[in-house]
């Protein structure tokens, strides 16, 4: 029987996919599908040891999709033929709903399309990507993974916002948290590093990509993290703010003249290092910092600012950290993020060595001296593994 497995994620203006052996537990083929509905899109296809690539108007996600089936093909990997026996699918809002992977039918489509105004610029996309997929793919399991699902062990007092009960039980109303598949895998791999069980080890995992979230993870069960209803709150992000003043936007809505539509443009795609800087790519963002751009240089250091009292806040709650982890996009790769959040914090017992730090690298890997009390890690995030192996269960 056939072990592979095609993980989508489809989000607001790409699709990541990959075809996976979860028998082996890596990657047969993978791609990227970007700027979907701007006149020049990119397909960006890697198989057998090679790397393919197509430019041109990417009109939807159906169109998106269809490229990539059709890119397996040309490059000598048939979906038809391959064998499929399931397909993973990335959803990020769960609700109270879904707290496990599921068995996606048209039942639980229609759940998610209600959850949509919690992530407005995640789950419709999910849903899209679900509904092509299940065109090519009727014939074969469809499983959802959810975001949200690794936090719903978050304790009452971390979950809960303190606002009228009522309405908060009424309209469901509480920190849900996202990102989930990746800090589950990224604290497992961390535990795994250490040589340690998973349950013996506390962590802080940072998820630092144009999307951005801590966690706090006691023992490999998740007891707090900085999203809460929506994506929006926590750490600085590409085009998100991350924790704001409700009476900001009361002021906007009073002072302004914005509405509910303005205020949701602002807060999703205008803020965060975009808002500071004009532009939201982290590459970018630094370049124009080093060469003197002061409103990169102030996004910079509120990136960083908003990093470090999250580390501090996590520790107060987990008592005893064993690990820092930093992983996706940011997270891997921009060494100086990772020395600026954790500087000056020797007293506390961590000890980020500038040599370790700044070696690159596709491999989890200890970045911290041997003095540190506080392991410091850089682990790489596969969310696509782990959604291959949720689907797989239910094959």
């Amino acid at each position: 029987m056939s072990r592979l497995v095609l993980v989508i994620n489809s989000g607001s203006s790409s699709i990541k996919y990959e075809l996976v052996d979860v028998a082996r537990g890596r990657a047969v083929a993978s791609g990227l599908v970007e700027q979907i509905g701007e006149p020049q899109g990119r397909l960006v296809h890697e198989y057998d040891g090679r790397t393919s690539e197509w430019h041109g108007e990417i009109t939807d996600h159906t169109h998106g999709l269809t490229l990539a089936y059709r890119t397996f093909a040309e490059t000598g990997l048939d979906l038809d033929e391959a064998g499929v026996a399931a397909v993973g699918h990335r959803i990020v809002h769960g609700g109270k709903v879904f707290t496990q992977p599921t068995l996606i039918t048209p039942e639980v489509v229609e759940t998610i399309e209600r959850l949509a105004d919690l992530a407005p610029l995640h789950n419709p996309a999910n849903i899209i990507g679900i509904e092509v997929a299940r065109e090519h793919f009727p014939d074969v399991p469809h499983v959802g993974v959810f975001d949200t699902g690794f936090f719903h062990t978050l304790p009452p007092a971390a979950a809960a916002y303190a606002i009228d009960a009522d309405v908060a039980e009424e309209y469901g109303v509480q920190r849900y948290g996202f990102h989930g598949t990746s800090h589950e895998y990224v604290s497992e791999e961390t535990a795994r590093l250490l040589g340690s069980p998973r349950d013996e080890v506390n962590t802080i995992v940072l998820h630092l990509g144009n999307g951005a979230s801590a966690s706090a993870v006691r023992g490999g069960v998740a007891v707090e993290t900085s999203m809460g209803l929506t994506p929006l709150e926590g750490l600085v992000m590409g085009t998100r703010p991350g924790d704001v003043d409700p009476g900001v936007l009361l002021h906007l809505g009073r002072h302004a003249g914005m509405d509910i539509a303005d205020i949701d443009e602002l807060l999703n795609r205008r803020s965060g290092l975009k808002g500071l800087s004009g532009v939201n790519d982290f590459r970018t963002v630094t370049e124009r910092r080093e060469a003197g751009d002061p409103r990169a240089a102030l996004a910079y250091d509120v990136y960083v600012h908003r990093l470090r009292k999250y580390v501090g806040a996590y520790m107060a709650v987990l008592g005893r950290v064993d690990a820092i982890t930093f992983t996706a996009g940011v997270g891997e790769n921009a060494a100086s993020v990772r020395e600026d959040a954790l500087a000056g914090l020797e007293g506390f017992g961590i000890e980020v060595d500038p040599a370790a730090n700044r070696v690159r690298g596709g491999h989890g890997r200890v970045i911290s001296t041997a003095a540190s009390k506080t392991a410091v890690l850089v682990v790489p995030t596969n969310e696509e593994l782990a959604i291959a192996n949720a689907a797989w269960a239910f094959v």
